[in-house]
């Protein structure tokens, strides 16, 4: 199937009130489940920063997982994991950080980003920012830099995705949903 005949749109779906009152969930598993779905997602997530000098691919638990191994292979990059709590082995570092509807942790590995490295961090949603803020201190904490983000959905009214430019962190995303 040609990249140009795929609305990539139209795989996600779109789950009112969850998971809880007021909340418009979009679910990418759905987008995922399509191979030309995928493809096309992540080729376009990752065009943006191949000539962009990254080293290395970071997803966050769990839907980066999908998102940054499939970027990894793509872009010939390899792939660290920021974890929910409880999930890696020591030494770790922890960041807390506030979810649209709740509170969490994540961990990496305290030797999993070589000092100096230039990180992309890929997720399928942004919306506050507290996950990917989380990943960005945590990516600081063990020697590297973000220098961009990759996701699949942005919320940009949410305000994660001006969040991290504050930071000085590049932002792209593949598909926008103002007003949710």
């Amino acid at each position: 199937m040609d990249a140009s005949t795929i609305d990539i749109e139209k795989l996600v779906r779109v789950i009112p009130d969850y998971p809880k009152t007021g909340i418009i969930f979009r679910d990418v598993t759905t987008l995922f489940a399509d191979a030309d779905g995928l493809r096309v997602t992540i080729e376009a997530m990752a065009a943006p920063f191949r000539d962009a000098g990254i080293d290395l691919i970071v997803g966050v638990d769990a839907r980066g997982f999908i998102i940054g191994g499939a970027m990894g292979m793509a872009m010939g990059k390899g792939f660290v994991p920021i974890r929910k709590r409880g999930k890696l082995p020591p030494e770790v570092y922890r960041e807390e950080y506030t979810l649209e509807y709740g509170t969490s942790e994540v961990e990496i590995n305290v030797n999993a980003v070589p000092k100096g490295a230039r990180v992309l961090l890929v997720d399928d949603l942004i919306a506050t920012g507290g996950t990917a803020m989380a990943a960005v201190k945590l990516v600081e904490r063990v020697g590297g830099t973000v220098a961009a983000a990759s996701f699949t959905i942005d919320l940009p009214d949410i305000g994660g995705s001006k969040l991290l430019r504050a930071q000085g962190v590049e932002v792209f995303s593949v598909l926008s949903y103002p007003g949710d």
